[in-house]
């Protein structure tokens, strides 16, 4: 059966990727109930449409530090593609340029940033944990840089790794856990113990200077990734910082609150200052359609397109943000929108949000 859905995708690559590497994909921390609520805030949300507005067209391009995407769709970085195809990360990179949008390395991928920036042939971004090693980390900004990343994305909710338990009982860990390859060339990584709960691989001492330090050893534009407090997103702004709102996909925190639910509040911080990213729980167009509305420049999913990944290579990661654009526009027509501008507040509802959401749901 040809995949249709995001869903079918993730039913594809169940049937081909190792049950261990597939858990560790699918997993959250803990009980999991962050990576559930994820994708069930958007269930909350009902869509109002209006009609007879003469839309003939719909134009869901959109623009991010002066990149040009077909869709408000970016890949969000997730580690060790080699885990799911043999072409890892170049291929994810193929196909991101396939679909006419940009894909973010993660620090801990397969390959090293020269290989995929190689393997690109169009816009990427580097996601970032900062080291402990300063040097190092200008080292890996600026390496990033020349191989062609157009944006740094800091990611600041991660000083731990969470508790993430169904690797522990597959007795999994990532080929990155030993040295990732971005690492790999240096000396300053090497032989670092671990410190008890923390990660050596991964700085817990961040601050916001580090973020405007970070701007200036790299000239990229620098994001924030995984901001989940108003206060958190306008000072972010208030430096010229972009807001990526994240909770990690669920795998940190376990009862963090689901991203869709503290978007409105972000973005009026934020006030356009800078533009807003969205992830995590992002499964249908009309998931896409609600976070532009309430206030996201654009979504960036995780899990999806690596199951595409796994099941058909670069042509899989096309297909499954085509899908996902496909469904956008077929939403925004519905909604009576020709392009993003026209998704406003309004057209998006409260529908039966349960006790679950009720104490905690920003209004919309």
């Amino acid at each position: 059966m040809t995949p249709v859905s995001l869903e079918d995708f993730r039913e594809a690559a169940r049937a081909v990727v190792p049950a261990p590497a597939f858990d560790y994909l699918e997993g959250g921390a803990a009980d999991e109930h962050t990576v559930r609520w994820n994708e069930e805030a958007y269930q909350r949300i009902a869509l109002a449409p209006r009609v007879l507005t003469g839309h003939a067209q719909v134009d869901t391009r959109c623009s991010l530090y002066g990149t040009s995407l077909d869709a408000p769709v970016l890949l969000a970085p997730t580690a060790s593609h080699g885990l799911f195809h043999p072409e890892a990360e170049s291929a994810t990179a193929r196909g991101a340029a396939l679909s006419g949008t940009l894909m973010t390395v993660s620090t801990f991928s397969s390959q090293t940033v020269e290989e995929i920036g190689a393997a690109a042939s169009g816009p990427w971004w580097f996601q970032l944990y900062v080291q402990r090693d300063r040097d190092l980390t200008t080292e890996l900004v600026r390496r990033a840089a020349a191989a062609g990343a157009r944006a740094c994305v800091v990611t600041v909710d991660t000083p731990v790794t969470g508790p993430r338990e169904r690797d522990t009982r597959n007795g999994f860990a990532l080929p990155s856990h030993g040295l990732p390859a971005n690492l790999a060339s240096s000396p300053r990584a090497q032989g670092r113990p671990r410190d008890g709960i923390h990660d050596p691989r991964i700085d817990p001492s961040v601050t916001w200077a580090d973020l405007e330090w970070l701007r200036e050893v790299s000239g990229l534009p620098v994001l924030a990734k995984g901001i989940q407090r108003p206060e958190d997103g306008r000072r972010a702004a208030d430096l010229g910082i972009g807001v990526w709102i994240s909770n990690h996909g669920g795998r940190n925190l376990d009862t963090a609150r689901p991203t869709f639910t503290v978007l409105s509040s972000i973005a009026a911080a934020v006030d356009g200052r800078v533009p807003v990213v969205l992830d995590g729980g992002i499964r249908r167009g009309t998931d896409v359609v609600k976070a532009i509305a309430c206030g996201a420049d654009t979504v960036a999913i995780g899990r999806p397109y690596v199951w595409g990944l796994a099941v058909g290579g670069s042509t899989g990661v096309r297909d499954v943000v085509a899908a996902l654009r496909r469904e956008t526009e077929l939403a925004m027509a519905l909604l009576g929108a020709g392009r993003l501008a026209d998704l406003t507040p309004d057209l998006v509802v409260p529908h039966d949000p349960g006790p679950r959401f009720s104490a905690f749901h920003d209004p919309v």
